[in-house]
């Protein structure tokens, strides 16, 4: 991705967007180049600070940290957030042993669209619209006329076409959100999403809440 409009993502066909990702999302779909290249990372080395600053959903001081690697036009992370994340929230954020941020790794120009959107709102709404998006992901990841679509649903958060205009024209947002995939992409091994860190353990894919378990529990005693 070289360049970032409002008026270039406009004009963006379901067709045109397919073959602009193809090529990365094919490769980062292989399951055996993911678990390859994911690994065990140490979490000091994981929370080196990003390009943009994480946003953390539960204890800021928890004993657990969990960060994931997303894309937002990624079916396996839509169905991992209406599925698990909810379980993950309600026995480990909410209780306050566990923290959570979700970091950008978009596949596509979409996806890169809407983790700017994320990241042009007050940090306390960010993950609100992020999870917005993952909720309604059919109804402009895969339409016809998915700008058009992520428009409508952005609209549900109040913000207006002029401000996804602003937000999309802003190249400095553009440039971090790409560089947080390349970090983790250059440093981490990311090359598929969902891919998650548990204090520094890898989990790639749309894991159960059964496998968080098995690495958080231990954490806690």
């Amino acid at each position: 991705m070289t360049s970032l409009t409002a008026s270039a993502l406009l004009h963006l066909s379901r067709r045109q967007f397919a073959m602009g990702a193809g090529a990365l999302a094919a490769a980062a779909a292989l399951p055996s180049l993911a678990l390859a290249q994911a690994r065990n990372i140490p979490l000091a080395e994981l929370m080196v600070p990003q390009a943009l600053p994480d946003v953390w959903a539960g204890n800021p001081e928890a004993k657990v940290t969990i960060i994931e690697y997303a894309s937002l036009t990624c079916s396996h992370c839509a169905a991992f957030h209406e599925t698990t994340y909810k379980q993950i929230k309600t026995k480990y954020l909410d209780t306050g042993k566990a923290r959570m941020s979700v970091r950008e790794f978009p596949f596509d120009p979409l996806a890169t669209a809407g983790f700017m959107l994320g990241r042009c709102q007050p940090a306390e709404k960010r993950n609100a619209l992020i999870d917005l998006l993952f909720a309604q992901q059919r109804t402009w990841a895969f339409s016809d006329k998915p700008f058009e679509g992520l428009l409508g649903v952005v609209r549900q958060a109040g913000i207006s076409q002029g401000d996804v205009e602003s937000c999309l024209n802003d190249k400095d947002i553009y440039q971090k959100v790409s560089q947080i995939r390349d970090m983790g992409q250059q440093k981490f091994g990311v090359a598929s999403t969902p891919t998650f860190f548990v204090n520094g353990t890898a989990l790639v894919g749309n894991q159960s809440m059964a496998e968080f378990e098995k690495i958080i529990e231990p954490l806690l005693k």
